[in-house]
């Protein structure tokens, strides 16, 4: 049964008060259709989520081969050894120097050419497709391609010698002072084309009438995209950041397929996943590993909270609050 509130105005005259529909709570057939649409996909995120990690920290207290059931516990001594070891710091170091120069190089290039490519002009899908190409190339045949074309008697230097410019022939993966550069080259020449679409999608949300009342307005070119396209395009660049951050944290198949497990560590170039690698499964050493991967993982979760609460946040609240 419906109740009615009465309210008395200024001159006491009782007026009733505007009712509030009841809220109805979900129906058991609703209940049934989200359990059977999202079952699945918790299922498989529990599945290859939540229970490999539980099970990372478990044999991450061990001393543990990688077979059998582990009995040499040794409790935090191998977090101990992980942060105490010269190695990680390295790896550690190398991860944050890809995390900033993967913002440094890409998003600028990326922001260059997503303007130019939202021009009309000719062969506009073809430059579109080309650009994009090197990021849907599996990273085993990219890396085996680069580091063929980069070895000492490799093409690039081939091509260099051949143009007189015999100076600029280099060991582009085992100098240290080169190897990060060089992986700074590859990474942007893969994932740049990744940025690009991104940005272009972006681009596509912006009204033309903004752009059109900035033209009448006798705005340059350069004005309206610093004044609107830059603007509107925040929250896509916000994403494209965040999604670079945590891919160059999780670095490892083309760093340990072009350098490997030694060299990457002599070169410079040495991630977190390739040490987990090479002091875990490859010492023999599973759960030391396994620890590794427990730290890399609360690394990454760290900083995707952080940049979740003060970068993306803002993106979320609704207009008018921050």
């Amino acid at each position: 049964m419906t109740s009615t509130t009465v309210t008395r105005d200024g001159a006491g005259v009782a007026t009733p008060a505007p009712l509030r529909p009841r809220r109805r709570g979900i129906g058991w057939a609703q209940r049934l259709e989200i359990t059977v649409l999202t079952g699945p996909a918790l299922l498989m995120f529990v599945g290859f989520v939540i229970f490999p990690v539980l099970l990372a920290g478990y044999y991450g207290f061990y001393r543990w081969k990688g077979f059998g059931v582990p009995t040499d516990f040794v409790g935090f001594d191998n977090y101990v050894t992980i942060v105490q070891d010269a190695l990680f710091h390295e790896a550690l170091w190398h991860n944050g120097q890809i995390v900033v120069l993967s913002l440094v190089l890409q998003g600028p290039i990326a922001l260059v050419l997503a303007l130019l490519l939202n021009q009309r002009m000719r062969g506009q899908s073809i430059i579109r497709v080309l650009i994009f190409v090197p990021y849907v190339i599996a990273e085993v045949i990219v890396a085996t391609a680069w580091s063929l074309m980069l070895q000492t008697n490799g093409a690039v230097n081939d091509v260099l010698r051949s143009v007189g410019l015999d100076r600029l022939a280099h060991d582009w993966l085992a100098d240290p002072g080169l190897a990060i550069w060089t992986l700074m080259l590859i990474l942007t020449w893969k994932y740049v084309g990744f940025a690009v679409i991104l940005f272009l999608a972006g681009m596509q949300n912006i009204p033309d009438e903004l752009r059109e009342a900035a033209a009448v307005d006798g705005a340059s070119y350069w004005q309206t995209q610093r004044r609107i396209t830059l603007p509107l395009l925040g929250p896509t660049i916000r994403i494209w950041a965040f999604l670079s951050i945590i891919g160059a944290l999780q670095l490892f198949d083309l760093v340990y397929i072009i350098w490997g497990q030694y060299v990457a560590s002599t070169a410079g170039t040495s991630t977190m996943a390739t040490y987990m690698v090479s002091e875990g499964r490859n010492a023999g050493n599973y759960g030391y590993g396994n620890a590794v991967a427990v730290v890399l993982f609360f690394i990454s979760m760290i900083i995707a909270l952080v940049y979740q609460r003060f970068v993306l946040r803002r993106d979320a609240l609704p207009e008018g609050r921050s």
